[in-house]
C-alpha cells in the first residue's frame, strides 16, 4: 500500500492572530480527517484572549489529522492540523492506518539525537507536539483525537524518555485534564485514576476538587471532549458553589483592568446634564433621508459630542509612554465603544472617527455593535484605541467610575437617560436628564483639562446645535 512522504504533508501551526498572543483555545473544528480543503477555507474557530477568530488553511489538499480536540488550549506555533497536499499520495483511512515501523519498535528505547529520524510522521500525544521516541502512528477514533496505547508507551511519551519509564513517572492525563487540574489546584499525583490504562479522567479531577461535606455532592458529569457548540467558559458545580475557570476574554480583561488601575492614577469627574434637545434631535434624525437604514440613537450623538470635545481639547487624546518617559499626543481618534458580549467585555474601536460624518459614524457604530454581538470582532478591531465610551445607562445605571483601557488617557461613562424634574427657564419642568462620568489618567491630564472635556461634552448634549458651531 502506498504511503505518503513527509514532503507531501504540511502541518498548519496555531498562528498569532493578535499582537503578542501566546495561546488560543480551539472552539470548533469545521473539518475532519479525510475532508478535502482548499487554500483560504476556514477549518476551525479559536478563541484568543481578545476575540473568537476563524482560521483559514493556506493549503489545497486532504485533512490527514487533527492534532487537538475542541476545547484544548494550544500554544502559538504548535501544529494543530496536518494536510496531505493536493497531488501527493492519498491519505489512508483511519481504520486502515498501518504502523510506520515494525511492531517491535513501538516500545523500543528512544533514538539518540544524533541519529537520523525515520521516515514517516512521528507519533503525537494530544497536546504534547511531535515526540522523538518512535515512529508508531496513532490510531484515531472519530473526531476526538485519542491515544489508546499501552500505559508504558503513554508514560514514555509523557515523560519524554522514549521507551524508558522514569523512576517517578508523571501521572497519566491528557493536556485538557492537566489544565483542568491546574486551574482547580488539584495534585494529579494524589489522584487514583479510573480511566483505561491508568489514565486520569476529568471526573477524577472533579471528584478530587469537590470539597468533603457532611452531605455528599452530586456527581459531576464529564464535559465532552468535542462539544458541538462549546461554551465560552466551562464551569462546574460543587455541593454549594459554581466554579468558572478564568480564561479567554475574561482573563485578558481582568489582567488589563488590574494593570490599568494600579499603573495610571485615576481621577473621575461627574456632571448631570439636561439632554432633552439631544433626544429630540435623535427622533428628527431617524426621519432624515440621509440617515435611513442607519442606527440612530443617543450614543451616536454622545460619540459625536466627545469627538467635538477632543477637537477643542486635543491634549486629552494622548497616552503615557513609560519606557521613553514621553506623553504621546495622537492626531487621530480611534473611538472605543465598550460592548458586553457572551465572551465578556470587549472594546472594539472606530478607526479615524474624527474624520467621519454623522452618517458615516452611525454606520460604523452599527457595524461595530452587530459584529460584537455575533462574537466576530477581530483582534485588529480592538487594537490602537485612543479614547473610550462605556454606556452603562443601557442597564438602567445612573453612572459609574470607569477604569481606563491600557494605553488610553480618558474614558467616558454615560448613565441612564431619565425623565426628571429640572429647572428650565426659571420653572421646574420634566426634562430628559443623564449623568456623565469622565475618568482620566492624572499623569498627563490635569483637573483643568479633564473638566474642560467633560464640560464640552455636556454643553453639546444640552445644546446640540454646537455640533455645527463648534465642529
Amino acid at each position: 500500500m502506498t504511503t505518503m512522504t513527509e514532503a507531501s504533508v504540511r502541518e498548519f501551526k496555531m498562528p498569532d492572530v493578535g499582537e503578542g498572543l501566546t495561546e488560543a483555545e480551539i472552539l470548533k473544528w469545521y473539518v475532519q480527517p479525510g475532508d478535502t480543503v482548499t487554500d483560504g477555507q476556514v477549518v476551525c474557530e479559536v478563541e484568543t484572549a481578545k476575540a473568537a477568530v476563524e482560521l483559514p488553511i493556506p493549503y489545497d489538499g486532504v485533512v490527514r489529522e487533527l492534532h487537538f480536540p475542541e476545547g484544548t488550549t494550544v500554544d502559538v506555533g504548535t501544529p494543530i492540523i496536518a494536510v496531505a497536499l493536493a497531488g501527493g499520495a492519498a491519505p489512508q483511512a483511519p481504520a486502515e492506518q498501518p504502523q510506520a515501523a515494525p511492531a517491535p519498535q513501538q516500545a523500543a528505547p528512544a533514538q539518540p539525537k544524533d541519529e537520523p529520524k525515520p521516515e514517516g510522521r512521528q507519533p503525537v500525544l494530544v497536546g504534547y507536539g511531535v515526540a522523538t521516541s518512535s515512529t508508531r502512528r496513532r490510531p484515531r477514533k472519530g473526531p476526538e483525537v485519542t491515544v489508546p496505547a499501552p500505559a508504558q508507551a503513554i508514560q514514555a511519551e509523557l515523560n519524554g524518555h522514549g521507551g524508558a519509564v522514569a523512576e517517578k513517572p508523571r501521572p497519566l492525563a491528557k493536556p485538557p485534564v492537566r489544565k483542568l487540574a491546574k486551574d482547580l489546584g488539584v495534585d494529579l499525583a494524589a489522584i487514583t485514576p479510573s480511566g483505561p490504562d491508568g489514565i486520569i479522567t476529568r471526573e477524577d479531577v472533579h471528584a478530587a476538587a469537590t470539597p468533603r461535606t457532611a452531605e455528599p455532592a452530586a456527581p459531576v458529569a464529564a464535559a465532552p471532549a468535542a462539544p458541538a457548540a462549546p461554551a465560552p467558559v466551562a464551569s462546574y458545580d460543587t455541593a454549594r458553589e459554581t466554579r468558572i475557570p478564568v480564561k479567554g476574554v475574561r482573563k485578558a480583561t481582568a489582567q488589563a483592568m488590574v494593570g490599568s488601575a494600579f499603573t495610571a492614577p485615576h481621577v473621575t469627574e461627574f456632571v448631570t446634564v439636561d439632554v432633552t434637545r439631544t433626544m429630540k434631535l435623535v427622533e428628527e434624525l431617524k426621519q432624515d433621508r440621509e440617515m435611513q437604514g442607519l442606527r440612530v440613537n443617543p450614543l451616536l450623538l454622545i460619540a459625536k459630542a466627545l469627538l467635538v470635545a477632543i477637537k477643542r481639547n486635543p491634549d486629552i487624546n494622548a497616552s503615557w509612554d513609560e519606557a521613553n518617559q514621553e506623553i504621546v499626543r495622537k492626531h487621530y481618534v480611534n473611538l472605543g465603544i465598550a460592548a458586553a458580549t457572551p465572551r465578556g467585555l470587549i472594546v472594539p474601536n472606530i478607526k479615524d472617527a474624527q474624520d467621519k460624518t454623522l452618517p458615516q459614524l452611525a454606520q460604523a457604530l452599527g457595524e461595530l455593535v452587530a459584529t460584537a454581538r455575533e462574537g466576530k470582532t477581530s483582534p485588529a478591531a480592538m487594537q490602537g484605541g485612543t479614547v473610550t465610551i462605556t454606556n452603562v445607562g443601557v442597564f438602567g445605571v445612573d453612572t459609574g467610575t470607569p477604569i481606563l483601557n491600557p494605553g488610553e488617557s480618558a474614558i467616558l461613562a454615560v448613565g441612564a437617560i431619565k425623565l426628571q424634574p429640572w429647572v428650565h427657564k426659571g420653572k421646574v419642568k420634566p426634562r430628559q436628564v443623564t449623568t456623565l462620568a469622565l475618568s482620566f489618567d492624572h499623569r498627563l491630564v490635569d483637573g483643568e483639562l479633564g473638566s474642560k472635556v467633560l464640560a464640552d461634552v455636556a454643553a453639546v448634549l444640552e445644546q446640540p446645535k454646537r455640533l455645527i458651531t463648534w465642529a
